[in-house]
């Protein structure tokens, strides 16, 4: 196999077995919660393309039995564009979450370390948010483009060595913020 695949494997394999519980895991969301603040930039391919405020209440709800807390996301003001989710905790010892939109849509997250990931295909638009916090701060981004690939290369054989096949995906936005308590 080729030898950048091979560390891929062997990274994904190694953490199928890990417990996926680290300080962060036993203290999160608790250690997270609060109103956090900050600017969304979003770029394409010819640079940023625009600046949003934004930010992010995780709060423990108080008539939760299970450990569920507000996960809401607002893009310019709560009229413009307020999505009042909800963290759930379903396996947070394997840092296994969900966040509920409260519409039918629950997506599972994973706490690995000190980031929260989220990776969802959505008409056609594979998406890849990540939140993390680093101290004071926490960094948002969003990775997203189409399903298609772009380009599938390898799956043939060099010498005695098989290559996989890897198919290569595009890119069309990139979102980051960062974010401090207010």
């Amino acid at each position: 196999m080729h030898k950048i695949v091979i560390l891929c494997c062997l990274i994904v394999l190694g953490s199928a077995g890990l417990s996926g519980q680290t300080a962060d895991t036993v203290t999160f969301p608790a250690s997270w919660a609060g109103n956090w603040h900050g600017t969304l930039e979003i770029f394409n391919a010819k640079g940023k393309v625009q600046s949003v405020p934004m930010w992010i209440e995780i709060h423990k709800i108080d008539t939760s039995t299970t450990g569920r807390y507000t996960f809401c996301l607002v893009y310019g003001s709560k009229e413009q564009d307020w999505r009042p989710y909800e963290l759930v905790p379903v396996a947070p010892d394997r840092g296994l979450w969900k966040v509920d939109e409260k519409n039918g849509i629950a997506m599972e997250s994973f706490l690995y370390g000190p980031k929260l990931l989220c990776w969802f295909v959505v008409n056609n638009s594979r998406i890849l948010c990540t939140y993390e916090k680093r101290g004071d701060e926490m960094y948002f981004e969003v990775y997203s483009g189409l399903e298609a690939a772009v380009s599938t290369t390898g799956n043939t054989k060099q010498g005695e060595e098989d290559i996989p096949e890897v198919k290569t995906f595009p890119f069309s936005v990139f979102q980051r913020a960062v974010l401090k308590l207010k």
